[in-house]
């Protein structure tokens, strides 16, 4: 893991974009619990997701700036105002966004990624460092590999608009790399899962947690292998590239749970035994390889957390039963 002398701390200040979203949450999260005080930049300043993993005291330490990604002078407005010096960018429009709005998704996951950058280089006396979420969703199906784990630097092989443009920011962050020495690292998430998850393809196996803790049917939309990365995990691993000082454009594949369909709700069955009545999984398989190779990562940042999935789906299950019990927990998008 990066050394004491490398944590964000001091005069170190961190903008997280797309904070009130699902991944976005988990690490603003891991700050408060470390005595951090992250500033948010988002559309959306309402903290939803916040509150079901923060209290109220821990969540009056977060600092809100309400702006948009594609909004050049309020993103440079911020970072100037605020003294930032790690930027972490998670805005972003997800597959079936980028699927259903091409053009949105384009504006939203490139240009706005872009920005960062862009702010970046021209803040380069201020900002050290960029950590941004791509996906593993830039390689291809299982089958363009052969079925075998896929190495560091296998070739990127999208089958969505969503992994088209996360590959186009990997490229445009080692173009910045090359030619204003602007540091950065990308981690490529597969299946997050975790309380806060619920938009998204692969959102469907923490619905069926949530389900099953509400007494609700639910299916799952897809089957076959995929790899469930606990959400805590993944923000760990975001909080760590943010403190490393390694210079170039950095790019790691993560590593969770690799299970097939039956081995997430055989897990789910043992921590929540009406899920055998209520969940069912039925479709394709998805369209993204799901075995990799995360020795970039452990190489560079340490050994990464690997949550087991029956403590994570525990985990899980017992934030919505806290919620359940307080009257607030959401089902809407069950319904999605």
């Amino acid at each position: 893991m990066a050394s004491n002398e490398n944590r964000i701390a001091g005069d170190r200040r961190v903008l997280i974009t797309g904070a009130t979203g699902f991944i976005g949450s988990w690490i603003v999260k891991q700050f408060i619990e470390r005595g951090e005080q992250p500033w948010v930049y988002d559309l959306d300043v309402e903290p939803r997701r916040l509150r079901v993993l923060l209290d109220e005291d821990q969540l009056s330490r977060v600092h809100f700036i309400r702006g948009d990604i594609l909004s050049f002078d309020d993103l440079e407005r911020a970072v100037a105002d605020h003294g930032v010096t790690h930027i972490i960018h998670l805005a972003a429009l997800q597959v079936p966004a980028c699927a259903a709005n091409p053009l949105l998704g384009a504006r939203v996951n490139v240009i706005g990624t872009l920005n960062v950058f862009e702010i970046a280089r021209r803040r380069r006396d201020t900002v050290r460092r960029v950590v941004y979420a791509s996906s593993a969703a830039v390689y291809g199906p299982e089958e363009k590999y052969e079925g075998k784990t896929i190495p560091e630097g296998a070739p990127p092989t999208p089958l969505t608009h969503y992994g088209v443009f996360k590959q186009a920011n990997e490229g445009s962050a080692r173009i910045y790399a090359q030619t204003d020495g602007i540091s950065s690292a990308a981690l490529r998430p597969g299946t997050v899962y975790g309380a806060g998850r619920d938009q998204g393809m692969t959102s469907g196996p923490t619905k069926a947690i949530k389900a099953t803790v509400a007494g609700r049917p639910y299916a799952i939309r897809f089957t076959g292998g995929f790899d469930m990365q606990y959400a805590r995990d993944t923000a760990e691993l975001f909080l760590r590239a943010a403190e490393a000082t390694i210079p170039g454009a950095k790019v790691y594949t993560l590593r969770g749970a690799v299970v097939q369909m039956d081995e997430f709700l055989n897990a789910l069955a043992s921590v929540l035994p009406d899920s055998k009545r209520l969940i069912q999984a039925a479709g394709p398989q998805l369209p993204v390889a799901f075995d990799f190779d995360d020795s970039a990562i452990a190489r560079d940042l340490g050994d990464p957390p690997r949550t087991p999935l029956e403590q994570g789906v525990r985990e899980t299950a017992e934030i919505f039963e806290r919620q359940l019990r307080a009257g607030t927990l959401d089902t809407r998008d069950l319904d999605v």
